[in-house]
């Protein structure tokens, strides 16, 4: 996971090049805010000559959910003080929590280990091929040339596919794709994102709890 993670890192420091950051720029944005989507969508914005707070703010939303993750994450890695709580903040993202709730629910322990190995194995590979993309993308050219544009999109959905079993989960997310894609030449690069999220929003606050721990691990 740490390395297939780490791999499209590299598509993160070259679309960041693109899009007009220099490398200590791409580099620091990794370290500090460390989210994939969050960083994806921050760049996406900025290389489509969307508006700062545009970037900003899809970039904030795609990060609220980690804050979910603790939540579920609380009761299997209490008690944390000091530094473990602040590293362990950093590094709860998609992957850390993935491979946690895909260990068996009885086995604590376990849980435990797959969040910490995975976490720091992805922060240490995603940073490390960030900074390479980066130096790359001064003499790759056009990143989407080389297919590196999608990447991320693709290991996102990986993750993501087990949680959408549920027919709700299903309907909620090809709702908040269409209305993306709809708006996607009206507003500026950005919104179409943040208007789309508002579907999860009334749909989760006006439904039913859906179960989404996943059935099986994941690809």
């Amino acid at each position: 996971m740490s390395l297939a993670t780490g791999a499209y890192g590299l598509s993160l420091g070259a679309l960041a090049v693109a899009a007009g950051m220099d490398l200590w720029q791409t580099i620091a944005l990794s370290l500090l805010v460390f989210s994939g989507g969050s960083q994806f969508a921050f760049v996406g914005v900025i290389g489509a000559a969307g508006s700062p707070w545009a970037a900003l703010g899809t970039s904030a939303l795609l990060g609220v959910r980690n804050g979910f993750y603790g939540v579920a994450l609380a009761p299997i890695l209490r008690p944390m003080h000091g530094w473990r709580f602040v590293w362990g903040a950093q590094i709860t993202i998609d992957e850390s929590t993935a491979v946690a709730l895909a260990q068996p629910a009885d086995d604590r322990q376990s849980r435990r280990e797959g969040f910490w190995w995975t976490g720091v194995g992805v922060f240490v590979a995603w940073n490390a091929l960030v900074g390479v993309g980066a130096i790359a993308g001064q003499y790759l050219g056009e990143p989407q040339a080389w297919g590196l544009d999608a990447a991320a999109a693709a290991a996102f959905l990986g993750l993501v596919w087990p949680r959408l079993a549920p027919r709700k989960v299903q309907a909620i997310a090809a709702a908040a794709a269409v209305l993306a894609l709809a708006l996607t030449p009206v507003l500026p690069a950005g919104l179409p994102i943040l208007a789309a999220a508002l579907v999860a929003l009334v749909a989760g606050w006006s439904g039913p709890a859906v179960d989404l721990e996943p059935t099986e691990a994941p690809v």
